[in-house]
């Protein structure tokens, strides 16, 4: 009997990655075009005289409310020429990058086939963290002064759990993040559930946006934490029950568990070893059982509601 068990669990895993490589041939085959525009190397490479262009090709990065001295002046400024060396330094070209955003918007037509295919924009951002990737629909904006490597000068003074992420490997992820923010509606309620799964939703494209990625990268985790989240994700889940957090509607859950902070907070003394946005993780497994148990679209399980998505996951977290 076991041997039947082996085999059958064999042939399913090679179903399984046979069915996986015939949607990646697929994927493969979907043609998305796209202009990479550097403006950050528009910009530094800009005079007096040649801004009045660059403002009438790129109006929507010229506010209107600025007036033409304050752009002059940031062309001669000394810290911005600081970051124009430093991103120029890291980012002399950007192939790497665009292949990968490439085959991104090939996963993203595949499974949403009116997603309109955006022009890329690199600028710098005087450090602004929390617009590191922003997707208006036609334009996709990357701040590479936010993605320099964790230990940058630039980044002194900033906490830890934030320029874990300002690196490299991080841009596709956030990219893919932005993107699919789009597709998920908001939370149905205000319970903790249905804000959880909100994000699992989330994560749950980037792994089909991005399945090359680790998970670390998606949800943007080190490894050590996605070990540590892995190993106690049972326990995780204990304390979500035991203490009857799944259906409250506490805002301060969401601070607690689901948005970026050094670290989760449970009110224990494991607390400080613990990654932040544990409910984030949890949600993001919900939503996995979920796929893996029902026989349910994409799009299908978007629009289902926290409720139904947990009734049908019978999720069983990894001891």
């Amino acid at each position: 009997m076991l041997k039947k068990i082996c085999f059958f669990l064999f042939m399913l895993s090679i179903v399984s990655c046979n069915d996986a490589s015939r949607t990646e041939a697929e994927i493969e085959k979907i043609d998305v075009n796209f202009k990479l525009i550097r403006f950050d190397q528009k910009f530094a490479n800009a005079t007096k005289d040649s801004l009045s262009k660059l403002k009438e090709n790129f109006p929507f990065l010229f506010p209107e409310q600025y007036p033409d001295s304050v752009w002059v002046n940031k062309l001669s400024d000394s810290i911005q020429q600081e970051l124009n060396t430093e991103v120029t330094g890291v980012f002399p070209q950007f192939s790497e990058e665009t292949d990968e955003l490439h085959s991104l918007f090939q996963h993203v037509k595949y499974y949403f086939p009116d997603f309109k295919v955006p022009d890329v924009i690199t600028i710098t951002s005087e450090v602004d963290y929390k617009n590191k990737a922003l997707y208006t629909g036609d334009y996709l904006f990357l701040s590479l002064d936010t993605y320099l490597g964790e230990d940058h000068k630039f980044y002194i003074g900033i906490q830890e759990y934030l320029k874990k992420n300002f690196k490299k490997d991080q841009i596709i992820p956030d990219a893919a993040g932005e993107i699919a923010k789009e597709y998920v509606p908001k939370a149905d309620s205000r319970t903790f559930l249905s804000h959880m799964l909100y994000y699992g939703k989330i994560l749950y494209l980037k792994d089909l946006f991005i399945p090359d990625a680790s998970d670390a990268e998606k949800i943007g985790y080190t490894r050590d934490e996605l070990v540590w989240a892995q190993s106690n994700e049972d326990q995780i889940w204990r304390y979500f029950i035991e203490n009857e957090v799944i259906y409250d509607t506490d805002s301060e859950l969401y601070t607690r568990f689901l948005y970026p902070a050094p670290f989760s907070k449970f009110y224990l003394q494991l607390d400080s070893e613990s990654p932040s946005r544990l409910g984030q993780y949890v949600g993001w497994n919900i939503i996995r059982s979920y796929m893996e148990k029902n026989d349910v679209s994409v799009k299908k399980m978007l629009n289902t509601s926290a409720e139904e998505i947990f009734n049908k996951a019978n999720y069983k977290p990894k001891k």
